[in-house]
C-alpha cells in the first residue's frame, strides 16, 4: 500500500485548514478516522440500535454479536489468553481508573509501595495518588535519564520489597522513545511487583502481543488507533481480574441482586456496568484490522521511517530548538517529537504553524512532572501517524523554521 493510498481512506485529511491544505502532525492526542470506522459507526447506530445482552429481538441480537465478536477480535489483536481479559472502556484514563481502585483494594495496604515512571501522562499518575490516599501507601517515581530513556539499572535501584505495582508508559506521548517494557516487567516480577502499562501511544506504533510482554495490565485508548472517541480497551490477567472487586455498581455485572447481598458476574461483565457504547466499541475492529494492515506493510514501513529520519535530522539542525526523547539509538524513537525553541513560546509557534495550515500540541501534554523534570514550562509536539508523508514533513519543517524567524 502507498501512502497515498491510504491516505485516501481518510476524508478529512484532503481538508483545508486557513485556506492551506491540512497537515495534521497532532496524532498522539487524536488520530484521524478512515471511512471504514465511520460506517461501521453509521451501520450501528442506523440499523443495530438496541441495548446489550438484554432482550431477544433482532436489533439486540445484532448489537450484542457485534459488541462481542469486537471482543473476540480485540483477544485475537492482542494475543490475549481469553476473551474474559478484555474490558472494554470508554478509554485509556478510565482502564487505569478501574485497576487503581480496583487492584488498590485487593492488593494494596498500608506501607505499600506505588512505582510511577517519570514520564507518565497524568492519567498514570493522579488515579495512583487517589489510591495511595486511601491505602496509606506511597509514591515513588522512576526517574527518566536525560534522553528520555528509562534504564533498567535505575529500575533496579527503586523496586523495593514494599514495591506493589509499577505504572509505565511504552511510549511515552511527550518524549516518543520505545521503553523496553519486556525487560522491565521480567525484573518486576523478579520482585513480586506488578506492572501497567499504559499502550496508549504503544498500540499506535507496532503490533501488541501482551503474553510476549509479559504486563499484568495493558491499556489504550481507540481514539488514537482510528477507532471511534468514548472507546477503550484494559486487558488484564485473568488470575488479577478474578481477584479485583467490580469498581462499579449497576445493571450488567450482577448474577444475582437481594436486599441481603449481591453477586457478581463472570468475567468480563463484572467490570463493564451499565449500558456500553455499543455503537462505538465495534468501531475498534476496522480500526485495528487498518492499523495491522500498516504494520505489517513493508512500503509503510520505509515511508514511516524516511518521515522519522527527516524531521530529526531538521530538529538537529537547527541549534535554536532543544529536542526531548532523543536517544543515540534511532530505533527507540517513533515519530513524534517534542521541543522548545530559545525565545519563542510553544503556544505561540503552535498558532502560527495553524495559520500555514499545520496542527501540532503545545502546552504540558498532561505531564507536568515531566515539564519540571526538564525545567521547561511547556513544549511544542508533533506527532506523525502512517498517513503522514515525507512531503508534509518537509512543509512542517519549512513552517516551523518560519514561525521561528517570526519570533526570534
Amino acid at each position: 500500500m502507498t501512502v497515498d493510498e491510504l491516505r485516501a481512506q481518510f476524508p478529512i485529511l484532503s481538508t483545508q485548514v486557513n485556506g492551506r491544505p491540512l497537515v495534521y502532525l497532532d496524532n498522539a492526542a487524536t488520530s484521524q478516522r478512515p471511512a471504514s470506522v465511520v460506517e461501521r459507526w453509521e451501520a450501528m447506530a442506523l440499523r443495530d440500535n438496541a441495548n446489550l445482552h438484554r432482550a431477544v429481538h433482532a436489533l439486540a441480537v445484532r448489537a450484542t454479536d457485534a459488541y462481542e465478536q469486537t471482543r473476540d477480535f480485540v483477544r485475537d489483536y492482542l494475543n490475549a489468553e481469553s476473551r474474559e481479559e478484555i474490558i472494554f472502556t470508554s478509554g485509556a484514563t478510565a482502564a487505569i481508573n478501574l485497576v487503581t481502585r480496583s487492584f488498590s483494594e485487593a492488593f494494596l495496604r498500608e506501607g505499600d509501595e506505588i512505582l510511577i515512571a517519570e514520564c507518565e501522562h497524568h492519567s498514570n499518575i493522579v488515579p495512583w495518588q487517589l489510591a495511595a490516599a486511601r491505602a496509606g501507601a506511597k509514591i515513588r517515581v522512576l526517574p527518566v535519564a536525560e534522553d528520555g530513556r528509562i534504564l533498567l539499572s535505575q529500575l533496579a535501584e527503586n523496586l523495593t520489597e514494599h514495591t506493589r505495582i509499577l505504572c509505565v508508559a511504552q511510549i511515552s506521548n511527550v518524549l516518543g522513545v520505545i521503553n523496553p517494557i519486556k525487560e522491565i516487567v521480567n525484573l518486576c516480577h523478579s520482585k513480586g511487583c506488578k506492572v501497567l502499562t499504559d499502550g496508549a501511544q504503544g498500540i499506535v506504533h507496532g503490533p501488541v502481543d501482551v503474553r510476549d510482554l509479559g504486563c499484568d495490565f495493558y491499556v489504550f485508548s481507540g481514539h488514537k488507533v482510528f477507532a471511534a472517541t468514548g472507546t477503550g480497551v484494559l486487558y488484564g490477567k485473568k488470575e488479577l481480574l478474578e481477584q479485583m472487586p467490580p469498581f462499579l455498581g449497576g445493571g450488567e455485572m450482577i448474577d444475582t441482586v437481594r436486599f441481603s447481598g449481591t453477586t457478581y458476574a463472570p468475567l468480563p461483565g463484572k467490570f463493564e456496568a451499565g449500558t456500553q457504547d455499543f455503537c462505538a466499541v465495534p468501531t475498534l475492529q476496522p480500526a485495528l484490522a487498518l492499523a495491522g494492515t500498516v504494520f505489517a506493510d513493508e512500503e509503510l514501513r520505509r515511508s514511516g521511517e524516511a518521515v522519522k529520519a527527516f524531521v530529526l535530522d531538521a530538529l538537529h539542525a537547527d541549534r535554536r530548538i532543544r529536542l526531548f526523547g532523543d536517544p543515540a539509538d534511532r530505533a527507540l524513537k517513533v515519530p513524534l517529537f517534542s521541543f522548545c525553541v530559545e525565545g519563542a513560546h510553544h503556544e505561540d509557534l503552535a498558532l502560527i504553524l495553524d495559520k500555514m495550515g499545520v496542527a501540532v500540541r503545545s502546552g504540558q501534554m498532561c505531564a507536568e512532572p515531566l515539564m519540571d523534570r526538564f525545567g521547561v514550562t511547556g513544549m511544542l509536539r508533533a506527532s506523525f501517524a502512517p498517513y503522514n508523508t515525507l512531503a508534509e514533513a518537509q512543509q512542517f519543517a519549512e513552517c516551523l523554521e518560519k514561525a521561528i524567524n517570526m519570533l526570534t
